[in-house]
């Protein structure tokens, strides 16, 4: 709820955003991973109240908050968002759910079996159903609607109006098998990520025409397959409802209803201390009030020691207490007026701490992950030095105790982008960059020409129009121009360059007044000033041009690969040599620059424009969180001496405004977990093409950063067949998208779910997909039966 970023129901489509509401050198160790438990980081457990079906009772209704009803009931269309996966997952086939660990597994209520039987010279799938799979008009699911669902996401026909074709347009032929209960798909091109087809799998009538897919599935589902069917889609009252299937083989389901029930994150705290809802995922705020509740009043009996008047003390009281009963009339009157004001918010508070204590607080990890994204499509960050500076300044485990440790979370920075922790295909390759080191990251920015001096307009000190000053003026410009010849000459190949790219961020546009914009270190001005003494450059060109190339072998070292075209060839034998590379550091016997009287570094900057990155954040009341992040963040790098310009702007504008369009220099936001990286993660990771109008093709990569190598990685995974080396192929993806330093995994996001206490088999449900048929109220105790039984 507190989180921006890409909700869960999208992530099968083409993940389209929208708004939820998170050497120089030295060369890090050369080690696989960061940490002891590199290869499954830090994972939690789900936390469902999980129970015996013998256990849950018979009938009853669950209402569920989601944030808003959904615009499409297609889950293969651009609209479809967390709500529209909510509930097509208790009404359609899901063949492949996935399990507590995000592996997929095969589905008995819709297959006997699923395989590989061929793969020369096509690869061909068998899929073998369920003999009761059927649809609830009674129909029996088979071959027919695979075919009518893969011509209409196969991406050949421009009449359906589909998200994506990932997977569809490999297959050449879908026909019958041996009998109506197998169907046989032949694919064109080799397809490691099969699975992830035909979930959800609707029918025919649907997928079978451009008019039944664009609009007859947006607002209703005539058949379904699920443990319940769609009773109806009220947008008076902004409800979904469920009901049993009648028609359902499986488990039947325990409820007679399922509502789901359109609540603002705002107002979940409210609907659920009314009893409106059972279920509602919510923010922090709202979950520390909901474990408060249930501690009732406080000790001896006394009132609550939170809420309205509650940070009161004695003194305050008694003082309050003579200014209402003063002399004074016109003061005792308001001072009445504002004790009766707050003691009818103290009632009301009350109140809804007493409906609260009906709920508790499921917890767990999320199935995504908050990213800070650096755009590198122009500006300093199109230096991937500036870039690496940045990630270099961080300190993510400060970053990840602030949201999760105080939430009681297991607190460990995220090592991958393409899996997280406890996922098969995880392994911390964050080393391919390094951890935090400030020498290292000061070092990498005046490398890039970012000093303290280039941020101060020099004068030569003589009036203007002096001959002196003309004959200074005209041996400078020599200078520079000699300088600069050198410069193209040495450095054309250097690592990190970007051609056509501008440095100083002019087109970028300006924040408007009413941004909410302020400037992290802004208010010193003076510190890190230069003059009076020299400062020296920590790194020149040759070690950054050495830890470019390092970091790519590191990158390949990770991965298990020691190549690259973005390697240089050639290494000189003075950057191997005892302590380190050449010019790692400043020659023995200079002064490095004097740092702050508090150890931060004054401003960085180039022919006198500072360097300055503008933080999008945005500005709802769930997204807290992020702003917390984003403000140490920005201190982070205000330590090394780069300013942030933070931006608060609207939730809603926030994606397609700033980040889609590229409106930003660093930014947090979310992408959700999949079982599928090599398919669903290469949109994400893509290198950005440009377009006949001079544009870039940045699929969904809103950092605009990515390198040919990448892409061909993602390519030989999704047609590798053999689950191990395609999860290899993976991590040397991972391994160079740390390199490039587009995007900063920080944590994992925490999953707060607020359940009636009365509740089985609901709550924060981690990578699992819920089992809707066995939702549903614990049958009351046994009386005479313990409460707390103990072994």
């Amino acid at each position: 709820m507190s989180h921006v970023g890409v909700p869960r129901g999208t992530a099968r489509k083409r993940r389209s955003l929208a708004l939820l509401t998170t050497g120089v050198l030295t060369l890090p160790v050369l080690a696989g991973c960061s940490s002891d438990d590199g290869a499954t980081g830090a994972t939690a457990p789900q936390d469902v109240a999980a129970a015996g079906r013998n256990l849950v009772a018979e009938g009853g209704t669950v209402n569920w908050a989601v944030d808003a009803l959904p615009t499409t009931l297609n889950a293969f269309q651009a609209d479809a968002d967390a709500t529209t996966t909510r509930i097509t997952g208790a009404l359609l086939p899901t063949l492949f759910p996935l399990d507590a660990k995000g592996r997929p597994q095969l589905n008995p209520d819709y297959l006997e079996s699923a395989k590989v039987v061929e793969s020369e010279p096509r690869q061909v799938v068998l899929y073998r159903l369920n003999q009761q799979a059927v649809w609830s008009d009674g129909r029996e699911i088979g071959a027919p609607d695979f075919v009518a669902q893969w011509r209409a996401l196969s991406g050949k026909d421009s009449a359906f109006w589909t998200a994506r074709n990932a997977g569809y347009e490999r297959i050449e032929k879908i026909e019958r098998g041996a009998d109506d209960l197998e169907v046989r798909v032949t694919f064109a091109k080799p397809y490691a990520d099969w699975r992830s087809l035909f979930s959800p799998l609707y029918p025919k009538d649907v997928t079978g025409s451009p008019d039944a897919f664009n609009d007859g599935a947006r607002t209703t589902l005539k058949a379904t397959s699920g443990p319940f069917r769609l009773r109806g889609v009220d947008k008076a009252t902004g409800e979904v409802t469920l009901v049993r299937n009648p028609r359902w083989w499986g488990s039947p389901a325990k409820l007679d209803s399922l509502v789901f029930r359109a609540v603002a994150t705002g107002d979940r705290t409210e609907a659920l201390a009314a009893g409106r809802v059972d279920v509602a995922d919510v923010d922090a705020a709202a979950a520390h009030r909901i474990a408060q509740a249930a501690g009732g009043k406080g000790a001896d009996g006394q009132p609550l020691a939170q809420g309205p008047g509650a940070g009161e003390g004695p003194a305050a009281a008694l003082r309050a207490w003579a200014v209402a009963h003063g002399s004074n009339a016109k003061a005792a009157a308001a001072a009445r007026a504002a004790r009766k004001k707050t003691r009818a918010a103290a009632d009301a508070y009350a109140a809804e701490q007493a409906g609260l204590r009906a709920y508790v607080v499921r917890k767990s990890l999320d199935p995504a992950y908050t990213q800070l994204a650096l755009n590198g499509e122009s500006g300093p960050l199109a230096d991937d030095r500036v870039r690496r500076a940045v990630a270099r300044a961080l300190d993510r485990q400060e970053l990840v105790d602030t949201v999760l440790r105080p939430l009681g979370l297991p607190a460990r920075p995220l090592g991958s982008h393409l899996a997280l922790a406890g996922q098969p295909a995880y392994k911390d390759s964050s080393d391919a960059l390094g951890g935090q080191d400030t020498e290292v990251a000061q070092a990498l920015l005046a490398d890039a020409g970012w000093t303290p001096e280039g941020a101060v307009k020099k004068s030569d000190g003589t009036k203007a129009g002096s001959e002196a000053g003309k004959k200074d003026a005209e041996k400078e410009a020599g200078k520079a121009a000699k300088k600069d010849a050198e410069k193209k000459a040495t450095g054309a190949g250097k690592a990190g360059s970007t051609d056509g790219k501008t440095g100083d961020g002019a087109d970028r546009r300006e924040p408007a007044l009413d941004d909410g914009l302020y400037i992290v270190g802004d208010d010193k001005p003076g510190d890190g000033d230069p003059a009076g003494g020299a400062t020296h450059v920590l790194a020149p060109a040759p070690a950054a041009a050495f830890h470019s190339s390092a970091l790519l072998r590191q990158a390949g070292y990770l991965s298990e690969s020691g190549i690259s075209e973005d390697i240089p060839s050639r290494v000189t034998a003075q950057d191997k040599r005892p302590g380190g590379a050449a010019g790692a550091y400043a020659p023995a016997g200079t002064a490095a620059p004097a740092p702050a009287a508090d150890g931060r570094r004054g401003p960085l900057g180039k022919d006198g424009k500072p360097l300055t990155l503008r933080f999008v954040l945005p500005s709802g009341p769930g997204s807290e969180p992020l702003r917390s992040v984003g403000d140490k963040i920005s201190a982070m790098l205000e330590s090394v001496g780069i300013r942030t310009e933070i931006t608060k702007v609207s939730d809603e504008s926030y994606f397609q405004d700033h980040i889609a369009s590229g409106d930003y220099d660093l930014a947090l936001y979310s992408w959700p977990a999949t079982a599928y990286p090599a398919t669903d993660d290469r949109p994400i990771f893509a290198k950005p093409v440009p377009a006949t109008d001079g544009s870039l093709l940045v699929e969904q990569n809103y950092t605009r950063v990515g390198t040919d190598h990448i892409d061909q990685l993602f390519d030989q995974a999704v047609s590798e067949l053999d689950e191990d080396a395609a999860r290899d192929l993976m991590k040397q993806a991972d391994a160079r998208i740390w390199a490039a330093a587009g995007s900063i995994p920080l944590y994992q996001r925490p999953q707060l779910v607020a359940a009636n206490r009365k509740l089985a088999n609901v709550g924060a449900f981690g990578f699992a997909t819920p089992h809707y048929q066995d939702i549903g109220f614990k049958k009351p105790q046994a009386a005479g039966a313990p409460a707390n039984k103990k072994k």
